[in-house]
């Protein structure tokens, strides 16, 4: 099982919207039947099994075994992952938000998080097909700013800090660069 699976098939992303499947999807923490899926989320049998059939043609479940309960034989299923992000290349033309660059805009927040998550899941389908690991830097932190002030001081600071870091390793006349694309994001912190 995959830690996190993302979707960008417009079919898939269907399935795996549906209320009913989702709260499935939810359900599968680990390998389960029908009938154990059924009890756990309050539905019949017959109704979880319809929507694993479906959810398994989609390809996000699978089967893990069989399991003996009395007389009968039960399929267990499990997730093909931990979690599920759909893509806004599920959406086609219209996952894609064209948004003029503006640092403080919340629109280009979100744009630039979904071609993250966009890029980011073609890259890692790639390299997994290639059997070869994806190179990535992840930076998530907190930070708590006293006053509006010091927010924008902050910003102003780290947007110089990372420029000169930027134009001190950046070498795109190198014979074999590697280009990468760093995203740096604040945004406030929602209340837990």
């Amino acid at each position: 099982m995959q830690d996190v699976e993302v979707i960008e098939d417009p079919a898939v992303a269907a399935a795996a919207l549906d209320p009913v499947r989702a709260r499935l999807l939810a359900a599968l923490t680990e390998p389960a039947s029908a009938a154990a899926l059924a009890a756990k989320v309050g539905l019949t049998r017959q109704k979880v099994n319809y929507h694993l059939r479906a959810l398994e043609a989609h390809g996000l479940v699978e089967p893990a075994g069989t399991r003996q309960w009395g007389g009968l034989t039960e399929r267990l299923f499990s997730a093909t992952a931990g979690g599920y992000l759909v893509s806004p290349a599920a959406l086609g033309a219209a996952g894609s938000a064209r948004v003029k660059p503006d640092r403080l805009s919340v629109g280009y927040l979100l744009a630039v998080a979904g071609r993250t998550l966009r890029e980011v899941a073609g890259l890692a389908r790639r390299a997994a097909r290639a059997g070869k690991p994806l190179s990535t830097l992840t930076v998530d932190t907190e930070i708590a700013f006293a006053s509006a002030r010091d927010r924008s001081a902050f910003t102003d600071e780290l947007t110089t800090l990372v420029a000169d870091l930027v134009s001190r390793y950046h070498n795109e006349s190198a014979a074999d660069a590697r280009y990468h694309r760093l995203v740096i994001t604040a945004h406030p912190k929602p209340a837990e």
